[in-house]
C-alpha cells in the first residue's frame, strides 16, 4: 500500500495477536517498537517471537527488554541460497497478509487514513478468526 505499512504479530495459526498501521517513512525496527508495546497486558502466555533479519536492530531488542520472558528469534536467509527460497515460520505471516488481501477494502489502497486503514485490517482478523471457528 502506498505510504502506509502495515505489521502483523500473527500466532503459529497465523490468526493475527496485534496489528499497527503507520506511515511508510517508519522503519521496520521501530514498528517492531509499536507492535511489542503493551504485548504483555494483552498476552501474558507469549514467549517467543520469530521474526525476519528487518528486525534484527537495537531498537527491537530494547522493546523486547521491555517484556518479561519474551524472546525474539530472527529468521535469517543463507547466504548461499539464490532466488526465491522459502524461509521457516516466514511464510505464516505472509499468509496472513494474502488474507487480508481476500478483502475487498484492503486489497487496494482505498483509504485516506491510517486509522481507517486499522480499522478494516482488524475487520478483516475478526472475519478471519469467525471462519476459522465455523469450521
Amino acid at each position: 500500500m502506498k505510504g502506509r505499512k502495515i505489521h502483523a504479530l500473527v500466532d503459529t495459526q497465523g490468526l493475527p495477536l496485534r496489528v499497527v498501521v503507520h506511515s511508510a517513512g517508519v522503519q521496520d525496527r521501530d514498528g517492531a517498537a509499536l507492535v511489542l508495546d503493551k504485548i504483555r497486558n494483552s498476552f501474558p502466555w507469549l514467549e517467543l517471537v520469530w521474526a525476519d533479519s528487518g528486525y534484527n536492530a537495537h531498537q527491537v531488542n530494547t522493546a523486547v527488554a521491555k517484556a518479561p520472558s519474551l524472546r525474539i528469534e530472527i529468521v535469517k536467509r543463507s547466504d548461499d541460497m539464490k532466488g526465491f527460497v522459502l524461509l521457516p515460520r516466514r511464510w505464516v505471516v505472509e499468509r496472513t497478509f494474502s488474507w487480508f488481501g481476500r478483502n475487498r477494502r484492503l486489497a487496494k489502497d482505498w483509504e485516506n487514513l491510517a486509522t481507517t486503514l486499522q480499522t478494516f485490517v482488524v475487520l478483516a482478523s475478526i472475519q478471519i478468526a469467525i471462519r476459522r471457528l465455523a469450521r
